[in-house]
């Protein structure tokens, strides 16, 4: 198979998000909340590792007809916010105005932040909140702590988006990435547990979660403090 068509396929493959993003739009209605982030959670294991085989293959020269950063800057708007906000409301986990205030600051700061050219720093990570909704959504539906506890958490990354924090990428930022990337891997399968299970309360997969979550919270403002050593990138 050449290049080209090894290129087409990575499209081909990043495409996919969209088919699983209408799949977990489809539970969501029903709400059938267990197979809705379990179609999310297939969602981002895609668009977890999409990016590492466009590189390799450098779609850009070899596919250059179809713009990879655009279609997966759709499908995460759809997976990574525009579900998650409806789930958030339609669930009643937050309820009344707070769920109202919920779904329009998630849905408009993301559509601002997925413009912003500025989101990526020098070293790959992010600067400010990435948009990443799905995730706090699924923490909230495995712990339901109080709504009001909720409303601070999205109050508090919807302000962080804006604001010069670093959060690091999974896969890109090079500092700590042999810490980072196992992190990521380990929340993907504590959340596809936790949704295989209905979110039972008793799940062990919910401490998972919290652990994994508040490392790749904290992580880029961390590597913000703790100044980088001569010659360390990856550690």
């Amino acid at each position: 198979m050449g290049l080209r068509l090894r290129a087409l396929g990575v499209h081909l493959f990043t495409a996919t998000g969209a088919v699983f993003a209408m799949l977990s739009m489809l539970a969501a209605v029903d709400e059938k909340w267990d197979l809705m982030f379990l179609w999310l959670v297939v969602a981002f294991f895609v668009d977890g590792i999409d990016g590492p085989l466009a590189r390799h293959y450098d779609v850009k020269e070899n596919a250059p007809e179809f713009d990879g950063v655009l279609l997966d800057l759709i499908i995460d708007y759809l997976t990574y916010v525009f579900i998650p906000a409806f789930a958030l409301f339609k669930s009643g986990l937050m309820d009344g105005w707070t769920g109202w205030f919920a779904i329009i600051v998630i849905t408009f700061a993301s559509a601002l932040y997925f413009a912003d050219t500025r989101m990526k720093t020098k070293d790959n990570s992010f600067s400010g909140f990435p948009g990443c909704w799905n995730m706090l959504v699924l923490v909230i539906f495995a712990l339901q702590p109080n709504f009001w506890v909720s409303l601070a958490l999205v109050t508090a990354l919807a302000v962080a988006m804006f604001l010069p924090l670093k959060f690091v990428h999974p896969v890109r930022t090079e500092r700590w990435r042999v810490i980072t990337l196992p992190m990521a891997l380990a929340w993907t399968f504590f959340a596809g547990w936790a949704a295989w299970v209905d979110f039972y309360p008793d799940s062990w997969a919910h401490w998972g979660l919290v652990v994994t979550s508040v490392y790749l919270v904290f992580a880029g403002v961390a590597q913000q403090i703790l100044p980088l050593r001569n010659g360390d990138h990856s550690v």
